[in-house]
């Protein structure tokens, strides 16, 4: 079974905010496969499907961002998972709107949900996906991060959704992830 994850933050006041494009992702991963985000369990939500033969598990913490680890941890734990079976989605301020980067490990950068999940998960050692927001420029971090896009940033945005999806549909079709990493960096 492999494990997707997409990081944001629950509720409607956080839809479409730049927090939330690891939802995004996801929501646009899952509408592509059909898959209903229906399950409640261990602090998540959860949508499952098989593809060729491989399950896969979508999940959004139902944690806010900053407790992330705290539903996927567990998770990780009761599915007994294998690191290379997970990959985890999220907004990045260090790369601008439009772009992504593929990473097997690193550092938190400041983004709060990883750092949780390096805690629940006792390694730094996960592949992810990051999904460029920018930084922000005349607001603080916080306000620009619980922030909507502008119209002129929604189609760089957009396009940045559809490569992520592009990645984990060939992730899942097990590309390896070194594979990922050249095509989509």
């Amino acid at each position: 079974m492999k494990m997707i994850v997409g990081l944001g933050n629950i509720g409607p006041q956080y839809d479409g905010t730049r927090h939330n494009t690891g939802f995004s992702v996801l929501d646009q991963f899952a509408n592509d496969h059909g898959i209903e985000m229906t399950t409640r369990k261990m602090e998540a939500k959860l949508g499952s499907t098989v593809i060729d033969g491989e399950k896969v598990m979508l999940v959004e913490p139902t944690t806010f961002m900053n407790e992330s680890g705290r539903a996927v941890g567990p998770l990780m734990k009761f599915y007994k998972l294998d690191l290379d079976d997970l990959i985890v989605v999220y907004d990045d301020m260090d790369l601008p709107v439009g772009k992504i980067r593929l990473r097997t490990h690193g550092a938190a950068g400041g983004h709060n949900g990883i750092k949780s999940l390096i805690a629940h998960l006792g390694t730094n050692k996960f592949n992810r996906i990051r999904v460029g927001t920018d930084h922000p420029k005349l607001q603080s971090v916080v306000d620009y991060v619980l922030g909507k896009f502008t119209d002129e940033q929604l189609p760089d945005f957009n396009k940045s959704v559809d490569t992520a999806v592009d990645a984990l549909n060939d992730w899942v079709n097990d590309t390896p992830f070194d594979k990922l990493e050249n095509k989509y960096n």
